[in-house]
């Protein structure tokens, strides 16, 4: 994975950690289907006039969108709806890493370098400390909820894998064509019209301002920006080496949690952090070749 590929994926980390605290401040205005389903309807329209079709399979670009945006945002809003913690949410959602990894050798027969699974043991090993620690603070539920959005997320990855789009950052802005609809129907259902219409009347409140800035940063930074990029990583780089950097994303959430939300970390949490760290640099980093005496000599 050249370097340039590192840092982006390190920059789409920084977003999507913040993600978390714009997805709280959101949903302080918004019921969470239905602050899920506005998120990727204001992608959607514009989308549908003005981005060209990103000529892939519409049953890839259909698995994309309901495991990447239905089923991920879904679950994860109304986990933190119901009480999981903004930190806590940030760590248990990268349990995508290894679900796509383990998905991307089952059904994409990806091969896992010994090196990739060290990274990946050692940075799943840091994420269980951390939510041993926290875990006494969330109810079970938020937590499960949690996981079958990583578990969406994952199954959205190999969709993304086997999508190959021409150009990546179409394919992201026509994958939130999909999750709408669906997401504005679990809304009716669970929420009901009455809460929507309160939500949208109320905007002009201080609370509502703030809910509105979450959702701009989520639709822009968090959804067009990182999800652009991470699209692009994912379509030159073999899913295993690009999926444990999403393991970063706890870190900068853990951090942006205690710094604005005043949910401190504990000593061992901090350990457990940069157990994570390590980890993900040992699973994308890879052996330089050894080159003969007679190859060090040729020009570059």
């Amino acid at each position: 994975m050249p370097a340039r590929d590192r840092l982006l994926a390190v920059l789409v980390a920084v977003l999507w950690g913040g993600n978390f605290l714009a997805i709280h401040a959101t949903l302080g205005q918004f019921p969470p289907v239905f602050a899920g389903a506005l998120r990727f309807a204001v992608i959607a329209l514009p989308t549908v006039l003005f981005v060209p079709w990103p000529r892939v399979k519409l049953r890839h670009l259909l698995g994309y969108g309901l495991g990447f945006g239905t089923g991920q945002f879904a679950f994860l809003f109304i986990a933190m709806d119901t009480g999981m913690p903004t930190g806590l949410a940030s760590l248990v959602l990268q349990a995508s890493a290894p679900f796509t990894v383990l998905l991307g050798a089952v059904l994409l027969r990806e091969r896992v370098s010994g090196r990739q699974l060290t990274g990946i043991l050692l940075a799943v090993a840091g994420l269980s400390a951390i939510a041993w620690q926290q875990a006494g603070h969330a109810a079970l539920l938020p937590v499960i909820l949690t996981l079958l959005a990583a578990l969406s997320w994952a199954f959205g990855n190999l969709s993304l894998r086997r999508a190959e789009p021409d150009n990546p950052l179409h394919l992201t802005l026509w994958m939130s064509v999909v999750p709408p609809l669906p997401m504005f129907g679990l809304s009716l259902v669970l929420e009901g019209p009455a809460a929507q219409w309160r939500s949208l009347s109320t905007l002009a409140t201080p609370t509502g301002l703030v809910g509105v800035a979450g959702l701009a940063y989520v639709v822009l930074l968090g959804t067009v920006a990182g999800s652009g990029i991470w699209t692009t990583l994912m379509r030159r780089n073999p899913a295993g080496v690009v999926a444990p950097f999403s393991l970063l994303v706890p870190v900068v959430g853990l951090t942006a949690s205690y710094l604005v939300l005043d949910e401190q970390p504990s000593r061992l949490e901090i350990v457990a952090a940069a157990v994570v760290i390590g980890g993900v640099l040992i699973g994308s980093l890879r052996r330089k070749p050894v080159l003969a005496p007679e190859e060090e000599l040729l020009p570059a």
